[in-house]
């Protein structure tokens, strides 16, 4: 339905695609992970609370509202952090693979949100799922690993890593010398089941951070971590879709989606239907590093679900649920 004609919760139960123990309307929200962490922050995890307490009140806003919240979030900028933090210590430790340290920001970030939320408001039920996202190991994406993660490494340094951790490494615009793994497309989420029965108890529920633990399955049907980047809202619409949630909200740095943008014709884009988001999409008009897995989630969610997915700001995001801000993709 559009989201301009969102009805209210009360009438939303009524026409709930699955229903919970509270029956109240599910929304999923995508966040990235500059929310607790600004280029311009000294990283430390005193500020990313500070992030977090602003986030909560976002969050507990759209709580009080009568929606429930399935929050999933991005960690680029903390499993940066992290593998700064194994190279440093690299020689005194083993290196940390990198399913691991999106499993270790999972948890520091739950718990700053969770933190900071049960501070809004001591009433609020919270809760924080390990979220495993199984990938497939034949995906094309691991041919081709594109996605830059972590620090930047002499070319000594680059060679020696290539060689003894067998990593992918490209040269990054003479600043040195970078990891970059694959993005693969989420399959299924391993412990969605966990994620439901969160769901169906608490008023915000944080999981598939960093778009979920990449993990592949063996031949024998054993499930094994892998060194790569699950997109956070491809995962937030698989899940969506899972768990039959009401509405898609993905929010960026801009308030909208735009065509021609930075052109002289830019032009901003209210709402798109599928096909035209498609359209789009094939034309270069969002491009693959910024807006493109965006639209792509959105469309995903739209299509399947036959729902609304919108784009915007999060400081906009009251006006983004009801229609008045922010881009919507219409089925």
């Amino acid at each position: 339905m559009p989201l301009a004609h969102l009805p209210e919760p009360s009438l939303l139960r009524r026409a709930a695609v699955r229903q919970f123990g509270t029956g109240r309307p599910l929304v999923v929200i995508a966040i990235g992970g500059n929310a607790l962490m600004q280029p311009d922050d000294d990283g430390s995890v005193v500020a990313q609370a500070r992030r977090a307490e602003a986030a909560a009140k976002v969050l507990h806003g759209i709580a009080k509202r009568g929606y429930r919240i399935l929050l999933v979030h991005g960690n680029g900028p903390q499993v940066g952090q992290e593998l700064i933090r194994s190279e440093e210590a690299s020689t005194k430790l083993p290196i940390v693979p990198l399913d691991a340290c999106v499993a270790s920001t999972q948890g520091t970030m739950g718990y700053l949100l969770e933190l900071a939320l049960y501070n809004q408001s001591h009433t609020l039920r919270v809760a924080t799922v390990l979220t495993l996202v199984e990938v497939d190991r034949d995906d094309p994406a691991f041919g081709t690993p594109s996605k830059p993660i972590g620090p930047f490494f002499t070319a000594f340094r680059g060679r020696e890593l290539q060689r003894r951790q067998k990593w992918a490494m490209v040269e990054d615009s003479g600043r040195g010398w970078r990891k970059v793994v694959a993005s693969p497309r989420p399959r299924t989420v391993v412990n969605v089941d966990a994620v439901e029965a969160a769901v169906s108890r608490m008023d915000v529920v944080i999981a598939g951070g960093g778009g979920g633990v990449p993990v592949v399955r063996d031949s024998r049907g054993r499930l094994h971590g892998v060194e790569a980047v699950v997109d956070k809202d491809r995962t937030a619409a698989l899940l969506g879709q899972v768990l039959g949630a009401h509405m898609m909200v993905i929010l960026t740095a801009v308030p909208h989606i735009s065509l021609d943008f930075g052109k002289a014709t830019e032009r901003r884009v209210d709402s798109l239907t599928v096909e035209e988001a498609e359209r789009h999409l094939h034309d270069g008009q969002f491009p693959p590093g910024s807006m493109g897995p965006k639209v792509e989630a959105a469309i995903d969610f739209a299509r399947a679900t036959g729902r609304t997915a919108a784009i915007g700001s999060v400081d906009s995001i009251g006006q983004v649920l009801q229609g008045r801000a922010g881009s919507r993709v219409v089925p």
